[in-house]
């Protein structure tokens, strides 16, 4: 089976590169067409449209941005949803709101597609090294199983999967995604409030890495922060911003309250409106102080 992939940007190019590394027959498609070529170089054919590159393939994958960029994806005579054949498998890798997932996937149903939620923990590096970790939901146990192998050639090193409710593995990625931050905006307030205070923050770190911490987060951030080595961004502040406000999102929605992931998506905000969109967003507690 011929599989398709559209979102080469910074996650979705290594996966793709996995994928086409590992046998399978890839048609690639991205707006900017010069982000195909490393694809091309490994084997992939070029699509020039959505629409032909669904109608050549029965399995595609999408990583893009945001939910307006994967609805513009799915939806209207060009998209996916009116030029795939009945019984094609959408796999969604994108962090969007869980009910936009909900839509795309009745959207699926009614032409009788599936749509399966496998969202993505992990960077670039992870996922060369194929150490990436997804979460599934949605569709039918048995295309779940379907789809893990591929999964697993596109740079898993676990897929946990939650069930039919296409929802529940948005839903876990949007609270990864505020853990992360919630880490990330700990680690920075904690090595500006040793260096102010005339300790070694390096030094801290190191025992906090090899004892309380010691996990590969902690362990990366740590430096990354340490060694303010915000680029280039593995993952933008921008789409940190845009990650917080699905949070808060998805909160309002439940009626929650969330005053953690405020305070962080106000410090997205400030590198944002500092100019800073596209440093990484590991930056996140500097987006109070100077940078």
């Amino acid at each position: 089976m011929k599989s398709g992939f559209i979102g080469l940007g910074n996650l979705g190019t290594p996966i793709a590169i996995n994928l086409t590394k590992a046998g399978k027959e890839i048609a690639v498609y991205n707006r900017t067409v010069s982000k195909t070529e490393p694809l091309i170089a490994v084997g992939a054919e070029h699509c020039d449209s959505i629409a032909a590159l669904a109608k050549e393939c029965s399995i595609v994958f999408t990583i893009v941005s945001d939910d307006t960029a994967l609805k513009s994806i799915c939806e209207g005579p060009g998209g996916l949803i009116a030029n795939l054949a009945p019984g094609s498998i959408h796999i969604s890798m994108s962090t969007i709101l869980p009910q936009t997932a909900a839509e795309l996937s009745l959207l699926h149903h009614q032409k009788q597609q599936h749509y399966l939620a496998a969202p993505v923990f992990g960077r670039p590096e992870a996922a060369s090294a194929k150490k990436l970790n997804f979460v599934v939901s949605g569709t039918s146990d048995a295309i779940r199983k379907q789809v893990e192998p591929m999964l697993k050639d596109a740079g898993a090193a676990a897929i946990y999967d939650f069930g039919d409710l296409v929802t529940t593995a948005n839903t876990i990625k949007l609270c990864g995604n505020f853990l992360i931050a919630s880490a990330l905006e700990a680690i920075g307030e904690s090595i500006a409030l040793a260096t102010s205070s005339g300790v070694n923050a390096s030094a801290m770190w190191q025992m906090f890495t090899q004892t309380l911490f010691n996990t590969a987060l902690y362990q990366n951030y740590s430096n990354i922060i340490l060694e303010q080595k915000f680029q280039p961004a593995a993952f933008t502040a921008k789409l940190g911003l845009k990650d917080m406000n699905l949070v808060l999102q998805q909160a309002n929605t439940v009626k929650e309250e969330m005053p953690l992931a405020m305070l962080l998506k106000n410090n997205m905000q400030l590198l944002v409106d500092k100019g800073n969109e596209q440093i990484d967003w590991s930056a996140v507690a500097t987006g109070p102080r100077k940078m």
